[in-house]
């Protein structure tokens, strides 16, 4: 550990340091130190988190984040791709991820905090890189909330098409240019997460486990019942496009993984975050990736994988094939309505902690750091991200712009796998809960792969992306960087408080 024993006050961990010297280049440098991160953990305006969460509700939230549209909608994209051997591409596809979550697993319980990935970044490469991760994670979480909750929407319409007769008007179910006024759906389920997520995390906690658990179960009676109809033809020939067709169902499935670093946005409401959170974010990708690979296994089985073309709703049909009954398909159906809403749920609560973070540094308006001494949640905070959030999924056609999450994504998963190396060489000694296997192999793997999937998207995407790092430096040259806690010398009184 750093000796800070001969240290001005000014310069202890919990306050902050003094402007540094060198101009332009050291202020976009400058870096919070672990201790400092740590110290402040849980810190807000006007109150504290509340350390509320265990393992299980920890891996739960990472569970909730993933688990959703990606394995009922993009299995039917790749299983064209790949045939029978998709079940392969879900591994290699899990693989991928598992190189990222490993730096993610040694960093949670390093760090933690609930920044993630910016945090790290901000005590490994400064605050300009700090600032564009959390810039990234901003768009990666607020885009994501809205385009899932768009999902859910549609999800929501076949729902009650298949059950009751009635589909919701296009005018309250679309937004202005797509032939609609608002996509009332949309909103609706961004709201409700909010008012569960004005309530707490523990209470929190409790509603999205309860939604994981019916999505886990769904998935499961899925298997038990596509296993009746499987036919041992339909794995033949086991891999009909070759590697080629292996890799690209791979590289289609990678999205389905994000969402397994959300664990590390809650580690200032863990109550044992070193142990629990490096555990929770690993047995989080594993129950996934088991899940994926199982209902693929079961799926091509029980359909020719030439039938999943131009299918979204696979899952659905298999259901009814088998059975001969449109019943069993309605159940999951309704599986899927809560699976996507567990998603937007866990999303929202990430990307309201990494603002938190954002502002306690000061690098985003203190308003979103204060916390509520009734309920130990930041409320404000919530009430804010929701409404946008709810605002932008109900009228703006997202295009591009949700898939931009994905570049966004894949950016920050590059850099927490150099925060690793970094860290490991600067501060070798430190207490380490987790360690990456393998080092510095992994990391730079992770980073390779990171870097292999962002170059194989489209250029749209990187137009959008470039767009929004550019606003992101005029806000961080404008604003952040001269209101930057790591600026400004703490106050006397300040210093006094934090003895």
């Amino acid at each position: 550990m750093l000796d800070h024993g001969a240290a001005p006050p000014a310069e202890s961990p919990m306050r902050s340091p003094r402007p540094p010297v060198g101009g332009l280049g050291a202020r976009l440098m400058r870096r919070k130190p672990v201790e400092q991160l740590v110290a402040e953990g849980g810190q807000g305006e006007g109150g504290t988190l509340r350390r509320s969460l265990g393992m299980w509700q920890l891996t739960m939230i990472s569970i909730g984040a993933t688990l959703g549209t990606g394995i009922f909608v993009v299995l039917g994209e790749a299983a064209p791709l790949a045939g029978p051997a998709v079940a392969i591409s879900f591994v290699i596809a899990g693989l991928t991820a598992l190189f990222s979550a490993l730096s993610y697993a040694e960093l949670a319980g390093s760090i933690p905090v609930s920044g993630s990935s910016y945090s790290y970044s901000y005590a490994t490469m400064g605050e300009l890189i700090a600032w564009i991760c959390g810039w990234c994670l901003i768009l990666e979480y607020g885009v994501s909330v809205a385009a899932v909750a768009v999902g859910w929407g549609e999800y929501l319409n076949e729902l009650f098409g298949t059950t009751v007769g009635f589909t919701i008007p296009q005018t309250l179910s679309a937004p202005l240019g797509e032939g609609g006024v608002i996509n009332l759906p949309a909103l609706v389920v961004v709201l409700l997460s909010m008012v569960f997520l004005l309530r707490g995390a523990r209470e929190s906690a409790r509603v999205n486990t309860i939604m994981v658990l019916v999505k886990i179960a769904t998935l499961v009676l899925f298997c038990a019942i596509g296993f009746l109809g499987i036919k041992a033809g339909n794995y033949l020939p086991l891999a009909p496009l070759g590697i080629t067709g292996i890799s690209a169902a791979a590289a289609t499935l990678f999205f389905s993984y994000i969402g397994f670093d959300a664990a590390s946005t809650a580690g200032e409401e863990a109550k044992d975050p070193k142990r629990d959170l490096p555990k929770a974010i690993m047995l989080s990708l594993l129950i996934v990736t088991a899940l994926y690979c199982l209902v693929a296994l079961v799926a091509v089985g029980a359909m020719p994988w030439q039938d999943f073309t131009g299918t979204e709703a696979a899952l659905a049909q298999i259901m009814k094939d088998v059975t001969g009954h449109s019943f069993w398909s309605v159940v999951l159906a309704a599986g899927a309505v809560v699976a996507i809403a567990s998603v937007v749920f866990a999303v929202l609560y990430g990307q309201t902690r990494i603002l938190f973070a954002m502002s306690r540094d000061g690098l985003v308006p203190k308003v979103f750091a204060k916390v509520d001494e009734r309920t130990g949640s930041p409320r404000v905070n919530v009430l804010i991200v929701s409404v946008f959030c709810g605002v932008l999924a109900g009228t703006i056609p997202l295009g591009e712009l949700a898939n931009a999450t994905s570049i966004g994504t894949l950016f920050a998963f590059a850099l927490v796998n150099v925060a690793v190396v970094i860290l490991r060489c600067t501060r070798p000694e430190m207490r380490r809960t987790f360690r990456v296997a393998l080092f510095p192999l992994t990391p730079i793997l992770g980073f390779g792969f990171c870097g292999w999937m962002m170059l194989s998207l489209p250029g749209t995407t990187w137009m959008v992306f470039g767009g929004w790092m550019a606003a992101g430096l005029v806000v961080y040259f404008g604003y952040s960087m001269h209101r930057s806690r790591l600026a400004v010398p703490a106050a006397p009184e300040a210093a006094s408080a934090e003895k």
